[in-house]
This record gives C-alpha cells, structure tokens and sequence, in this order.
C-alpha cells in the first residue's frame, strides 16, 4: 500500500475526514519552506500538496500566484522542489503530492520527472491542466513508478468525464467545488454534495473536496459527506501576511490544528 492509502485506511478506521494542507513548495524559501511543511504535519495535516512554482498558474487565485512568483525569485524549480522533498522525507513520513501543469512536467521529461519524484519520496501528482482524454502516456508512467495520478473534476464535469477520470484515478479524486481559480471564501459553493455523490456512484476511491475552503466549519462540512477537504489559500495568506514574522511557523501551526479539528468523527 502507497502512504497515501494507508492514511486513509488509517482514518476511515478512526472514522475521521482527512485535511488535505496546500503550500507552494519553496515559498518563502527552501529553508522555511521545509519548516512549514514539517509543522503542518505535525500540527494534523493528513496529507500534503506542494505545488510546483510555474510563471502562468492558470488555475490559481491571486495568493497562490503571489506565493508562487516568490518562490521563483528565490530560485526554486523542479530539482529544487525535489530537494525540499528529500528534506521532509528524511524527518516525516506525511503523504506528499505535487500540485503542477502539464508544461514544466513535459519540459523536464515525463519519465525523468516520474522517475526522480519517487525517488525522493513523492506519493502522488496532480496535473491540474492535463485531462483525462490526453492522459495515457502520463498515466502509464506514473503507473510504472508507482505514483498515483490524481484528476480534477468540476461542477461542470459531465458524467461521461467523471467515468473517464474514475477509470484512470488513483490515490484520490480532486473535487473542485467551484469554476474559476482557487482562492479564500467566506462560503461553501452550494450543489457540491450532489456532486461529490456523482462521483461516488462511480468510484470507491477516497474524493477530497478543495477550492475556497478556510475554516474549520468548511472543514467540518464537507467532511459530513465527503473524505476529506483540501485547504489552500488561508495557509499562503498566513505565510504571506507573516512573512517577516518571527511566529510564522507557529501561526502555520495553530491554523492546521484549527483546521484539523473540522475532519468531525462519523
């Protein structure tokens, strides 16, 4: 079993949600960066995404965008975000998932960059760009290296796109529960329930709902009728409002603990 499995045999026997805590890899820096990631994990964080910097993240609100361009500034690529990895992976053994675009993973070489990822302790990657209609090379890749490739799916997904991405889905299934770019919210998008039971019909893969997600009762939500919830955006805001804080590790701390305490026992 991948660590990605056993955290959630782990928690379906425990009966508790997974939080799912998104950071850009690199963000400040290196250094701080492994800081953050170990104290997640320590602090509650299930599992961890570290998304991979990239100069057009689509897909991304203003925080993430902001923490990206800094992570670029201090110089972090791929090999770089690989090293952080080997960081962690020498103090925990928290499942890591990398969050990127299929550009920089076609540019480095689809099987150097399976091959590498899972030679520093890499669980899973999510391309966030990469549908499953074009995914047979990467898939079969990542399949060989034993890396979970884990899709997105919308409340635009139709059901057709549903069945294609619970055919080729491993790990878990990524559902956003909103159009447009990641980002903080006040709310929860309403219809995400009916949803996450479509894809339920169709899978018995664990589905994690993220996107606007930033509060312990969003946590606690969700988690009544779904695996787990994924947090972005409220965490870059924390490293992005302390960035020059001596607190900062600890703020990152206290905020996953709150958060952890949403994934409600059912």
């Amino acid at each position: 079993m991948s660590r990605i499995d056993i955290c959630f045999a782990k928690l379906r026997a425990g009966g508790e949600g997974a939080l799912v805590c998104f950071v850009t890899a690199g963000d400040p820096n290196p250094e701080t960066s492994a800081q953050i990631i170990l104290k997640m994990a320590e602090s509650g964080a299930d599992i961890i995404e570290l998304g991979i910097p990239f100069s057009d993240p689509i897909a991304d609100g203003p925080s993430i965008q902001l923490s990206s361009q800094r992570a670029l500034d201090a110089g972090v690529n791929i090999p770089e975000v690989f090293k952080l990895v080997r960081t962690i992976r020498a103090s925990s053994e928290v499942p890591l998932v990398l969050m990127t675009y299929f550009n920089p993973v076609l540019r480095y070489g689809l099987r150097r960059f399976a091959k590498e990822a899972t030679e520093v302790g890499v669980d899973g990657v999510i391309i966030t760009d990469l549908i499953p209609e074009e995914a047979d090379e990467w898939h079969e890749i990542a399949e060989g290296s034993k890396l979970d490739t884990i899709f997105l799916l919308a409340p635009t997904s139709t059901d057709n796109r549903i069945r294609k991405v619970a055919k080729l889905a491993s790990g878990f299934i990524y559902c956003v529960s909103r159009t447009g770019v990641t980002g903080e919210r006040t709310e929860l998008a309403s219809g995400i329930r009916e949803l996450v039971e479509a894809i339920r019909r169709n899978t018995n893969l664990p589905i994690l709902v993220g996107f606007g997600i930033s509060k312990p009762e969003h946590v606690r939500e969700v988690c009544s009728y779904a695996d787990g919830a994924v947090v972005g955006s409220a965490l870059v805001n924390v490293i992005t409002e302390h960035l020059l804080s001596p607190d900062l590790i600890n703020h990152i701390g206290e905020i996953v603990t709150a958060l952890k305490s949403g994934t409600v026992m059912r």
